[in-house]
């Protein structure tokens, strides 16, 4: 470990836990609050002890932050940009720690650890630059002396929902954005990695407080299930983006569609690459097993599934095999290991059961997966990276699993092998490994890949902030990060100024008094 976790749980405002919720420098939890022990799946020892917020709780920060709103919104976007470059300053000044509990909470390496901090910083960065960038449009009116344009305003709390697997940098594409857009935010983190979370507010807070800013414009509420019901249920949230599991996608858009609210969906990833005849094999190597071994399967982006051109099938499945010889598995914050554990038992659980239904369905497996056992693997969580040999239809495939079992399949011709990248129910990043142009642009055109990634000589995971993230069809359609996704966050409106002496209608309709 590169610093004691004790120093580091100090040095982050964290020991025992005794608030479910902030508003920023305000804490707070019921004396009645249901207790939970945060442990690590690194050893399986106890971090912190955490409480989960009421439904009451829950209403009172968000009046907290609906006052928070009217003042926030009125304060300047460029100056909100420097609110936002001071919060970048600080993760820099934290990265070391924050980034080590990441691996130590999460279980992925360090160096994703510190990665995923590092994103943080990134999409400071970006917002800051938003601050002077939130453009509208201006027209021509169809009527003599009027003007016609179009703004964007703040639309007022962003409810935010993150998943374990990332989680702080997903939180931070969201809050950043929806700060300097001039919103407010409400976090409710996963219940399995909350220490984190209670991290990155105490660092948002402390810039806050340090400028001045109303309590409530940064909002945390630790609980389960229900807290993110009640948000999604919320007419005065807005917008809800969150991010998780299909199944719980489906969940918060029926309720906030209920409602007719706005939602921003990152759903489940059933990621492939397509390895051609002509690809770089020893490439396409290092972005397969990174993108199937690295965060131990847990990416939204993780490669899944590998189809391959029956000419370089046996060449390329024996590199992996090779390959998987070589991976170092155990304590994330070794920087010597590859990979890390699941997240807990219950992914261990689902890790072996998706093995199981996938030889059930006659899968081959070159490389055979199980639990690791040993005093180095104590915590119960760490499992062996597998290979099988399956059919696209299968319905294990279609299923993602979040752990690390890599499919292979075999295709013919690039007609094909697009079909069978494109047929699963998600539709999040994808890839291709070639050397030839033709099929690039192929797999990049209106007939090829359906996602809403789709990358040419690089794996499926690992984007950048400068580009929107999201997917199609079963990953929830939602885009957040780069490019110009904080429109999402704002409300668009078109204005008409009539600066004639007299009242034309449009289309030429006469109405005279």
């Amino acid at each position: 470990m590169s610093l004691p976790i004790k120093d580091i749980l100090s040095h982050l405002h964290i020991n025992d836990i005794n608030h479910a919720f902030s508003t920023g420098s305000n804490w707070g939890s019921s004396p009645n609050a249901f207790v939970k022990d945060v442990t690590s799946p690194t050893d399986g020892k106890k971090i912190a002890t955490v409480k989960f917020a009421t439904a009451d709780e829950y209403n009172s920060v968000v009046v907290t932050a609906q006052k928070a709103f009217k003042t926030w919104r009125q304060v300047p976007a460029p100056k909100r940009g420097e609110i936002i470059r001071q919060i970048g300053e600080s993760l820099r000044e934290n990265k070391k720690q924050l980034g080590t509990l990441v691996s130590y909470e999460m279980g992925k390496s360090l160096q994703e650890g510190y990665g995923e901090v590092q994103e943080m910083i990134d999409i400071c960065d970006f917002a800051v630059g938003l601050s002077r960038q939130l453009y509208g449009l201006t027209m021509h009116s169809e009527r003599p002396e009027h003007r016609m344009y179009e703004q964007y305003h703040p639309l007022g709390i962003v409810g935010v929902i993150s998943a374990f697997n990332f989680p702080v940098a997903v939180w931070s594409w969201n809050a950043m954005l929806a700060w300097v857009c001039g919103d407010v935010c409400i976090w409710k983190p996963s219940e399995k990695t909350p220490l984190t979370a209670i991290a990155c507010q105490h660092i948002a807070q402390e810039v806050f407080k340090r400028n001045n800013v109303d309590e409530g414009v940064s909002c945390l509420v630790i609980g389960d299930r229900e807290i993110g019901e009640l948000m999604s249920s919320d007419t005065r949230v807005p917008l809800v983006s969150a991010t998780g599991s299909t199944r719980m996608g489906k969940a918060v858009s029926a309720a906030v569609g209920a409602r007719l609210g706005k939602s921003l969906l990152e759903l489940g990833g059933n990621n492939a690459i397509i390895i051609t005849e002509n690809a770089d094999l020893d490439m396409s190597l290092i972005g397969a097993v990174f993108g199937a071994v690295g965060t131990a399967g847990q990416r939204c982006t993780s490669t899944r599934r590998l189809i391959i051109h029956q000419s370089v099938y046996d060449a390329f499945k024996e590199k992996l095999v090779n390959a998987y010889k070589q991976i170092k598995i155990g304590d994330p914050l070794d920087e010597n290991n590859h990979m890390g554990p699941l997240i807990d038992q219950d992914a261990v659980a689902l890790y072996l059961d998706s093995i199981e239904k996938c030889k059930a369905e006659g899968g081959n497996f070159v490389v055979e997966g199980g639990k690791l056992e040993g005093d180095a693997y104590a915590s119960g969580c760490y499992v062996k990276p597998c290979i099988a040999e399956v059919e696209n239809h299968f319905k294990i495939v279609q299923h993602e699993t979040f752990a690390p079992i890599l499919y292979l399949i075999k295709y013919s011709d690039l007609d094909e092998a697009i079909d069978l990248q494109n047929g699963v129910p998600q539709g999040l990043s994808s890839a291709i490994m070639t050397n030839n142009l033709r099929e690039a642009e192929t797999f990049l055109s209106y007939a090829g890949s359906d996602c809403g990634i789709a990358n040419v000589n690089i794996g499926t995971s690992g984007a950048e902030i400068g580009g929107a993230f999201g997917g199609e069809k079963e990953t929830g359609g939602g885009r957040e990060s780069g490019s110009d996704a904080w429109k999402v966050y704002m409300r668009r409106q078109t204005n008409t100024i009539n600066y004639s002496k007299t009242l034309p209608l449009a289309q030429g309709i006469k109405f005279d008094l």
